[in-house]
């Protein structure tokens, strides 16, 4: 990586990232990788997640890349809109849930909703599908032009989760190198 001891900080959404998500793929190939970890994966609170989130952020000393999924996109958003962190270079938001929008996602993340719009302080790329049954494409690149992140449509992969069978996700990974790129 461009920084020397930088982490990647995975964020699990709804669920969590089981064993075949590309999330716990990527934790196994970079050694710099951390899991933030839930105490409710399935019955999501925001307080708490937040908490959560920023425990893992103040653990770690030195640069940090957010890579967040689905209901943890929202996540970091609030999370911006509660902290500052100095040590987080940049953020890779991959298929955001429609947290405002009860005909994407379910009530149980209702309680993240509305999704901070606010610019970003640090570089980031949005990821989407066009066919994720969890937001448009449209209201998906709306969010990024909202936070003034890099968009990146890549096509029919659906969340862009476990179900994708995307493994190790090498297209991800080029992403994440274009994001680190981006960092001064």
């Amino acid at each position: 990586m461009k920084y020397k001891d930088t982490q990647l900080l995975i964020i699990p959404g709804l669920g969590g990232s089981g064993v075949d998500h590309w999330q716990s793929f990527w934790l196994q190939k970079f050694d710099s990788s951390i899991r933030v970890n839930q105490e409710n994966w399935n019955k999501p609170q925001l307080k708490d997640w937040l908490t959560n989130l920023n425990k893992a952020i103040l653990r770690i000393d030195g640069p940090i890349i957010l890579v967040a999924h689905s209901l943890a996109v929202s996540l970091v958003l609030h999370w911006v809109n509660t902290y500052t962190n100095s040590n987080i270079k940049g953020a890779l938001l991959v298929a955001p849930a429609d947290v405002d929008s009860p005909t994407h996602t379910p009530e149980s993340v209702r309680g993240f909703a509305p999704m901070p719009l606010a610019k970003l302080p640090f570089p980031s790329i949005v990821v989407a599908s066009e066919n994720d049954e969890y937001i448009s494409l449209e209201r998906a690149e709306y969010f990024a032009k909202k936070w003034q992140s890099e968009f990146i449509n890549i096509g029919l992969k659906g969340h862009i989760n476990s179900d994708s069978t995307l493994a190790f996700w090498e297209e991800g990974q080029a992403i994440l190198a274009q994001l680190i790129n981006k960092i001064p």
